[in-house]
């Protein structure tokens, strides 16, 4: 007995298209009862939490700031593949894509459970994503069936064989056979563009229902909050930045980066939208009191404004993510000081509102002279909502993975011993003090410079000790001094250039920095993992 089937490209299109109609449909549920459940963000999310630390941090090194785009580009091709490959297992029946439709949706429902920034009707979004994917499959596998089967080569043949016994014309029998018999395997051109039309309806619904749910996830108006919030003047000015203290004629990024230049590494595929006006932030755990803080509630405290440096641990030596900013805020020490930290309490955890913690030595994050922040504004504006609006902590000397966390919602003393916070459970070092480091900006690497005297410049950083002297060699030669821009403060970097004559030809230029304390940087490279990278910054350049 003959078996009707889907041709194979009907079938992979059945597949896409329910694929499609599963992650449309999740989305805008989502968009309902909180982005952050859309099936698709949420296995994006999860893959990130369970991604090992190698292939994170050279993802971070590779793609930079894209890194996240080419995460959710990856899975929407693995995504591809997975339905196309239900759909050309089910061209005679929807049964295995059914299942394999059904598989991708659980593996959303448990990315979804396992996302600690969804609500409790986060699920829905997942259970609709199930339902709508299988019987979408089911659906459209019937619908295909109608209009655009194929029969199993025996049919073909025997309908060739027939024609060839009844016509003298043997080519001319063949073909006309053969014309019939796709024609009657695979239905009238108009059952097929029927078909093609049932399709393209379920792709622009899929989209519309996509869009839909983007469009309702950002219904909470994080700009409009930032307006309503004014402006933020500090009681505490930080001290204007001084002439020279940058070199950017020869070519050193000006010493204030701006909001949109300022570099952004962190684990969240979305933005959170969080309004100051419905923003708080509980202080507990080992304290003599909670508080809870309303976003007025800081507005109402003196703030002050510091001109900080922040690093980011996952920087290659020489690499783009430091940058430079006038944060406003409330000491964060004052405020613990209220909360009345109990003795042994050796770790601070500050939680976002997507779930990421950082866990920051209480003691550093204490001191007087380090003016750790939760601050509310950034280069005289509040927080742009990728770099935490409406509240985010900043503290001078520590890497980003153990302080700066953003969208701040929770702040916990415990102990060190009691708690691993995101990165340290991922093999990353528990304190996270900044190493002192200089990079080269000017020449970049492969460059061909005109011959003469050849300007080298860069920066250096060792915030909160200082830098005291950078010196650069040529090709293995004796280090020389080079000019240091204008001090701002300890917490901050520092710009640095030289003239060297050169000969025409192929050079090799190095750095390497003296704090305060007079370390000097080591010659011996380090990855970024455990706790930064070390060693010194190189750039191969040609003259002439």
């Amino acid at each position: 007995m003959d078996t009707a089937r889907l041709t194979r490209s009907t079938a992979i299109l059945v597949g896409l298209l329910s694929g499609a109609v599963a992650l449309g449909v999740g989305h805008l549920v989502a968009g309902l009862v909180g982005l952050s459940a859309s099936p698709y963000l949420a296995v994006g999310n999860t893959a990130i939490d369970y991604t090992p630390t190698a292939l994170k941090d050279f993802a971070v090194r590779t793609f930079g700031t894209y890194d996240k785009v080419v995460l959710l580009g990856g899975m929407a091709a693995v995504i591809l593949v997975f339905v196309a490959v239900a759909g050309v297992l089910s061209r005679r029946r929807p049964t295995p894509g059914m299942v394999l439709i059904g598989v991708l949706g659980v593996i959303g429902m448990l990315a979804i459970f396992k996302r600690p920034d969804v609500g409790q009707l986060g699920p829905l979004a997942g259970a609709a994503a199930l339902g709508a994917g299988v019987l979408a499959f089911g659906w459209l596998h019937a619908k295909a069936m109608t209009h655009t089967t194929d029969t199993r080569p025996e049919r073909r043949t025997h309908a060739v064989e027939t024609a060839d016994t009844r016509y003298p014309d043997a080519g001319h029998a063949r073909g006309g056979a053969e014309e019939r018999a796709d024609a009657a395997a695979r239905g009238t051109g108009t059952d097929r563009r029927g078909f093609l039309v049932v399709s393209a309806i379920t792709a622009g619904a899929a989209g519309i229902a996509g869009l839909g749910g983007q469009f309702l996830g950002r219904r909470v108006d994080v700009q409009a909050s930032r307006r309503a919030v004014g402006e933020i003047r500090p009681a505490v000015a930080a001290r204007p930045i001084p002439a020279g203290a940058d070199f950017v004629k020869d070519g050193t990024p000006g010493f204030i980066t701006s909001n949109a230049d300022f570099y952004r590494v962190d684990t969240a595929l979305v933005v959170p939208r969080v309004r100051a006006e419905n923003w708080s932030l509980r202080v507990h755990g080992m304290v003599d009191r909670e508080l809870e803080l309303s976003f007025d509630d800081l507005r109402d405290r003196e703030l002050v404004e510091k001109t900080i440096t922040l690093t980011c641990v996952s920087n290659e030596v020489g690499g783009p993510y430091v940058s430079t900013a006038n944060f406003v805020g409330v000491r964060l020490r004052d405020v613990l000081r209220e909360a009345g930290v109990r003795s042994g309490a050796d770790q601070l955890v500050s939680k976002s509102v997507d779930g990421w913690t950082a866990g920051s030595p209480t003691e550093v994050v204490m001191e007087d002279s380090r003016d750790a922040l939760l601050a509310i504004a950034m280069n005289g504006e509040p927080l742009p909502a990728e770099h935490g609006f409406p509240v985010r902590i900043v503290v001078p000397g520590l890497y980003g993975y153990v302080s700066a966390t953003k969208w701040l919602a929770d702040i916990e003393l415990t102990t060190f011993g009691a708690f691993d916070a995101y990165w340290k459970r991922r093999g990353w070092g528990e304190r996270g003090p900044i190493k002192t480091m200089s990079r080269i900006d000017r020449p970049a690497g492969f460059q061909k410079v005109p011959g003469g005297r050849v300007v080298i410049a860069g920066v250096a950083w060792a915030q909160t000790t200082g830098i005291d002297a950078v010196e650069v060699r040529v090709d293995g030669g004796p280090w020389t001094p080079t000019t240091l821009s204008t001090e701002v403060n300890l917490d901050s970097w520092r710009m640095w250039r030289t003239e060297l004559d050169l000969t025409p030809g192929g050079h090799t230029v190095e750095c390497r920095a003296t704090d305060r304390s007079g370390y000097t940087q080591t010659a011996d490279r380090a990855e970024p993992i455990p706790d930064g990278a070390t060693g010194w910054h190189s750039a191969f350049f040609t003259v002439g």
